[in-house]
């Protein structure tokens, strides 16, 4: 380092760029922070006004002056995760420039090496994560460092915020994508510097984290991006520890991220003891600088399962995940024969926030004779398992595979039948052998398994059997088909069941009234798949799914029973025809048919569907999406034997054009549509009926 004397006003500027809030850093550590950067410049080849002169200042975006903010006053102690996160951005450059040199070898610019480093100055106080990756543009730098691209921010902030452990905070860090700006975290300040493979020019991006950040022209001797941290002054207290210790570098290397496939390199200071005629000479002792390999690099796939330890399976989970909880189950999985591949598969205990958000991004990792090719390969497992995480390494894939051709390899096809296969079959034996641990499984991804009964033809009758729904027959406990058929009565033929939004609400519905009088079982479907289930799953075991808000319903201990109940409601509609006619003519708009029902025990009216119409509940549904769904009009069915239809035959009888009916029509169908929890199509004029009827009746 040379003997440059810093001028007054560039040791102004120096301070300013390192103040934090109102605190400046003590002036010995700032004159050699100035010291190192002339350094920075001399192989720059520009002078410090030069560089002032070319630099550019920019203001951060507001959701992430939000986020700096959180992360530079953030309460939790484990900060030590910032490196965890810049060593995976490192990572990260070092795949896709592996991946695009496939095509393209003249970016490796005679530079072969895919290594990561870790440099410090202890004087200083800086520490410096080098890679020879991919590099960054002008323009990816702004796109990528200077703003915040990703949805979710608002609901990382939130989630930060509320955050009650270190464990918390580090999971909500990783999981959404923002691990570059933990880094204010340890550090005052932040210079990145970064040449993209292929260009000649650099660029150099600083902040404070005071709401601003320079961008300006740089030199670098080769590709890649080094990020160099000017650290706060260490305090175990609020988890600072001293980040230029070696043995603190290596200690969390190896606890986050000893299975990077790429050498993360420190430096390794030791004293070398001379020796005089086999003596030990302690006055001639010397310092030894070398490089040691922090990692241990071996995919833990290729491994031998008995020479790996849970905590290390649990390390690579975290690895190749972002979530900091150990895993549910762990498959390593090994086929040999004409397709050769590894896989390791992870089952884990919490679903990701965003699991059934149309835009979540699920899938393994895959790798091509221990490089990776892609990093979210959604081909390799049914959509139906997406939350399982883990690697798959084929040596019969090409190392320039596309997602295009992936969808028809016969080898990824192969993959996929078998991984699902190995999936069912681990899910199968928990639901066996530990029932308990499957509940904590089936609460999280449930849903998602579900899916399969509509879409994985070919393990159909497996993940029926995997299925588990609300009944009836139990306020608490979840049954399965298998179990709701062996419960059916003596003379039944059909499975019932009742979609809805809430159980509370479909279990009080008016149409289980005649089931619950006779003792039958009704399955409660208030999942959203289940409307997509229930019309792909037609039967189970030659027993016929029915909805109990659907067509004509035939309750009864035997046949004779059965055709008894219908004659006697057939022979009551014929004397009620004219009335019917009446009502229909008042609510036309929304009703195709009154009729009588015989699913009716205490409420006098309901609403119901033909067998192909779909539910209120898939209605909803279907409405809530793009461009709205269709306005269905459905059947009236009303209570023969409720006072309300006795009283209405008779003052129909009376007075067949009474208005009073066609106002009685309105407000049986609003109390219908009430009472399955969907909404009145004209809220004023029902409150206007009932508050004319209630004048009547006083």
């Amino acid at each position: 380092m040379n003997g440059h004397i810093a001028t007054g006003q560039q040791k102004k500027y120096y301070e300013r760029r390192h103040r934090v809030g109102q605190t400046l850093i003590d002036s010995k550590t700032c004159e050699k922070r100035f010291a190192l950067d002339n350094e920075f410049q001399q192989i720059y080849g520009e002078s410090e006004n030069h560089m002032i002169a070319k630099m550019k200042e920019y203001q951060f975006q507001a959701e992430t002056k939000k986020l700096l903010d959180l992360m530079i006053h953030s309460l939790y102690t484990n900060k030590e995760i910032f490196l965890r996160e810049l060593i995976s951005n490192a990572s990260d450059a070092l795949d896709r420039l592996r991946f695009e040199a496939l095509t393209d070898p003249t970016l490796l610019e005679e530079n072969d090496k895919y290594e990561i480093r870790l440099e410090t100055d202890k004087e200083a106080r800086t520490l410096s994560i080098f890679d020879t990756g991919i590099g960054m543009s002008r323009d990816e730098v702004m796109a990528n460092i200077g703003t915040i691209a990703k949805s979710g921010t608002d609901e990382l902030r939130k989630g930060l915020e509320a955050a009650t452990s270190a464990q918390m905070a580090a999971d909500l860090i990783g999981r959404f994508g923002v691990g570059f700006y933990s880094s204010f975290m340890v550090a005052d300040k932040v210079v990145l510097t970064t040449r993209k493979a292929g260009e000649t020019t650099a660029t150099k991006w600083e902040s404070v984290a005071d709401g601003t950040y320079l961008l300006s022209e740089a030199e670098r001797d080769r590709r890649g991006t080094t990020v160099t941290l000017f650290l706060k002054q260490a305090d175990p207290e609020i988890g600072i520890e001293d980040f230029t210790d070696q043995w603190v570098l290596s200690r969390i290397v190896r606890k986050y991220s000893d299975f990077v496939t790429y050498p993360i390199i420190g430096k390794y200071i030791r004293e070398e003891t001379g020796k005089e005629g086999g003596l030990v000479n302690e006055s001639e002792s010397t310092i030894v600088i070398e490089d040691k390999i922090l990692n241990s690099m071996k995919p833990i796939w290729s491994r031998p399962q008995t020479e790996v330890s849970e905590s290390e399976y649990a390390d690579f989970y975290r690895h190749v995940s972002n979530d900091w909880t150990p895993p549910m189950k762990t498959l390593p999985l090994k086929a040999e024969g004409t397709i050769e591949y590894q896989a390791l598969l992870f089952i884990p205990v919490q679903a990701p926030y965003d699991l059934f958000y149309h835009g979540y991004q699920g899938g393994l990792r895959l790798y091509a004779k221990r490089v990776m090719v892609m990093e979210n390969c959604s081909e390799l497992l049914p959509g139906y398992l997406r939350f399982i995480k883990g690697v798959v390494d084929s040596a019969d894939l090409p190392l320039n595979i596309s997602r295009q051709t992936l969808q028809q390899d016969r080898h990824i096809k192969q993959i996929r039948k078998w991984l699902a296969k190995k999936a069912l079959d681990v899910l199968s034996e928990l639901f066996e052998r530990n029932f308990d641990n499957y509940l904590k499984f089936w609460n999280q991804f449930g849903r998602a398994l579900k899916e399969g009964a509509s879409s994985d033809y070919e393990n159909k009758e497996r993940i029926l059997s995997l299925l588990l729904f609300q009944s009836s027959a139990d306020p608490e406990k979840l049954t399965t088909l298998k179990a709701y058929a062996e419960r059916m009565k003596d003379g039944q033929d059909e499975i019932y069941y009742l979609t809805g939004e809430l159980r509370s609400v479909v279990e009080n519905s008016p149409h289980l009234e005649a089931f619950k009088a006779k003792g039958y079982e009704i399955l409660y479907l208030t999942d959203p798949v289940d409307e997509l289930l229930v019309q792909s799953l037609w039967d189970y075991e030659g027993k016929k799914l029915k909805s109990a808000g659907k067509g004509t319903l035939k309750l009864g201990d035997n046949q004779e029973e059965k055709e008894k109940i219908q004659a006697e409601l057939q022979k009551k509609e014929e004397q009620a025809t004219e009335l019917f006619a009446a009502m229909q003519k008042a609510v036309d708009e929304h009703v195709k048919q009154v009729r009588l029902s015989s699913r009716l025990v205490a409420s006098p009216a309901c609403l119901v569907g033909t067998e192909m119409d779909y539910s209120p509940q898939m209605e909803r549904l279907l409405q809530k999406g793009k461009g709205g769904g269709p306005n269905q009009r459905r059947i009236l069915e009303l209570n023969p034997n409720h006072e309300i239809f006795v009283k209405l035959q008779e003052r129909f009888q009376q007075n067949k054009e009474d208005g009073v009916i066609g106002e009685f029509a309105e407000l049986l169908l609003g109390y219908a549509l009430l009472a399955e929890g969907s909404e009145i199509p004209e809220p004023a004029k029902f409150n206007r009926v009932v508050v004319e009827l209630m004048l009547k009746t006083l």
